[in-house]
């Protein structure tokens, strides 16, 4: 609505299918067949990348824009689920993407900013981690011994790639796949008091083995926007993650139907990536108190901070008149520090399968920068489930 590099709008959309297959009750094959599943998720998107119109190349304020490539069906997710011991242990494998189980929580797309949504940042702008509509080629192990408790590991196939899968998804053959994404995550879910107050919490780490250009030295340790010589290789890159939210009031059954208070904290190797630091928290409740206890609400506050080699690197071109240099968040206008976003949103509960969401966003220093004024957002989303 104002503010940002112009003003603009985009209509997004997208449509969803998915497929779930439980083989004991297709094949009536016996105990082999208990608990083993084929999950599967394609998906058609159409729309523009709003917050590139308006000069943000790090932030997206849309959860879907037309990212899922110009294909009829893009491929999310496919991968069989084994599950033994009343499913206290639990094994997927196949295509998988790392955020739809590692750095979630079940309150994150209730929210439209995509730093949110489908896992968190920076991990999901990271090679090793890339999150929804992007999938990897891996395993992931969960073990449950009692129900408040898990621990859980995955290990992915890094595609070198600007898509995993190619722009459709589907081409999981891609060259370059010799390195190794490696995710581990413990999580604690207690319920207190009569009201069984539910909340979870989580901490993670992922490291990735590949060799990733450093965003400002060159091998001789000079900033490579300058001397023109290949930047420096950094061997693995790191991301840290911790997530938490606690019901502090119940107001009806269910994970989220009540007053919630949650957050995370992420991290991100700063040689390699342009966001080091985020830092997001939120407040929830539903419309209980005015008798639409299916409505829903809530605010956040996100905040991610640009890393000092960015920043180095932006400062040494700008001082010689050169291109600002980008990286996995994307090219900038100006040079970078922080960003922070301010979030609202007003779910209404139509009937079962329809929800109508409209959503206010103020972005602080559009794309981490000083560049243009901040920009108001107003959005509203339409879900039907069927």
């Amino acid at each position: 609505m104002s503010g940002g590099k112009k003003r603009d709008e985009s209509v997004a959309g997208q449509v969803g299918v998915t497929l779930d297959v439980d083989w004991e009750k297709l094949l009536n094959a016996g105990s082999w067949s208990r608990d083993l599943w084929l999950h599967l998720l394609v998906v058609n998107g159409h729309g523009r990348n709003l917050s590139r119109l308006f000069g943000d190349n790090d932030n997206q304020v849309q959860q879907i824009y037309g990212s899922r490539g110009n294909v009829i069906a893009h491929m999310v997710w496919a991968y069989f689920e084994k599950a033994w011991l009343d499913r206290k242990i639990d094994m997927s494998v196949g295509w998988i993407p790392t955020g739809v189980f590692f750095q979630n929580s079940p309150w994150v797309c209730n929210f439209m900013n995509v730093w949110l949504c489908g896992g968190e940042a920076p991990t999901k702008f990271m090679t090793g981690g890339r999150g929804w509509p992007s999938g990897n080629i891996g395993t992931v192990l969960r073990l449950m011994p009692i129900r408040q408790f898990y621990i859980m590991g995955g290990l992915f196939a890094v595609s070198p790639h600007a898509y995993n899968g190619g722009i459709s998804g589907w081409s999981w053959a891609q060259d370059g796949l010799g390195k190794l994404s490696t995710q581990v995550e413990l999580g604690w879910i207690p319920e207190f008091g009569r009201n069984h107050l539910i909340g979870h919490y989580k901490v993670g780490v992922m490291y990735d083995n590949s060799r990733y250009n450093h965003l400002y030295e060159d091998i001789n340790g000079e900033p490579w926007v300058l001397s023109g010589l290949p930047a420096r290789r950094e061997s693995g890159q790191t991301s840290l993650w911790v997530i938490a939210d606690q019901m502090l009031l119940r107001h009806g059954p269910g994970e989220l139907n009540g007053l919630i208070l949650g957050g995370y904290y992420a991290y991100g190797s700063g040689q390699t990536s342009q966001i080091n630091h985020t830092l997001v928290g939120v407040l929830m409740d539903t419309g209980a108190a005015w008798n639409r206890p299916l409505d829903s609400v809530g605010i956040a506050v996100l905040w991610a901070n640009f890393s000092r080699s960015a920043i180095l690197a932006e400062e040494a071109a700008a001082t010689h008149g050169l291109p600002l240099p980008g990286a996995n968040f994307g090219v900038p206008y100006g040079i970078q520090g922080h960003e922070t976003i301010y979030e609202a949103y007003y779910g209404f509960h139509i009937m079962d399968g329809l929800s109508i969401k409209p959503d206010f966003q103020y972005v602080n220093h559009v794309g981490g920068t000083r560049t243009f004024k901040d920009a108001v957002v107003l959005s509203t989303a339409v879900n039907i489930a069927f």
